[in-house]
């Protein structure tokens, strides 16, 4: 967003490995991390991996500036693509120089920081939508009626597999059971799932 050569950066530097998670989101931030070297992902992970990438970055690049500016969290998960090297500007220092700029660079520094946010909080909570609609659609399409009229779903392999035929990680489809569970979507244990509210999970699933 901006260049590095507009404010004076301090000594902080940090040097990460490929697959490290630089940022995490809905972190609150103390520093403004300018990438001087490497590739970083943009997305979404699951313990500690990239499962969902929204897109990559190459030095030299503000990674979290839109967020510090605006005072939010980080939007989004940042994971070292290759080896990185960072150089953390405190947000005090940051917020300060942008404050120093022209009243009309201010102003439309804000109005791309804000709407990079709003992209990126939606397109993640796309990615959350999506998984969870994969789900109650492959739990209705499965779904049998049992010896009591109501209808349930006899899982014949592991959750892994399941999952990887969904094309989500096996911790975003134990996640989105366990929402389902939570909300009375899916009940039971064991190989057997109950579906006591098929109508209110055909709604998850877009139909």
């Amino acid at each position: 967003m901006l260049p590095s050569t507009l404010f004076p950066l301090p000594a902080q530097v940090q040097i990460a490995a490929a697959g490290d998670v630089l940022r995490h989101r809905h972190q609150t931030l103390a520093t403004v991390a300018h990438l001087e070297k490497g590739r970083v992902l943009l997305g979404v992970c699951e313990q500690g991996q990239m499962r969902h990438q929204l897109g990559v970055v190459e030095a030299p690049f503000w990674l979290d500036a839109a967020s510090a500016l605006l005072g939010e969290p980080c939007a989004v998960d940042m994971v070292a693509q290759t080896q990185v090297h960072l150089r953390h500007l405190p947000v005090e220092v940051f917020r300060s120089s942008c404050a120093a700029l022209p009243f009309a660079a201010q102003a439309l520094l804000r109005n791309m920081a804000t709407g990079y946010q709003q992209q990126s909080g939606l397109a993640v909570s796309r990615l959350a939508q999506d998984a969870q609609a994969r789900c109650a659609q492959w739990l209705l399409q499965n779904a049998e009626p049992d010896s009591g009229g109501a209808m349930s779903v006899t899982l014949h392999q592991r959750k892994r597999l399941i999952a990887a035929q969904l094309g989500i990680a096996p911790e975003t489809f134990s996640r989105v059971m366990r929402h389902l569970r939570e909300h009375g979507l899916v009940a039971g244990t064991g190989n057997v799932l109950r579906l006591p509210q098929p109508m209110a999970l055909q709604s998850v699933a877009g139909g």
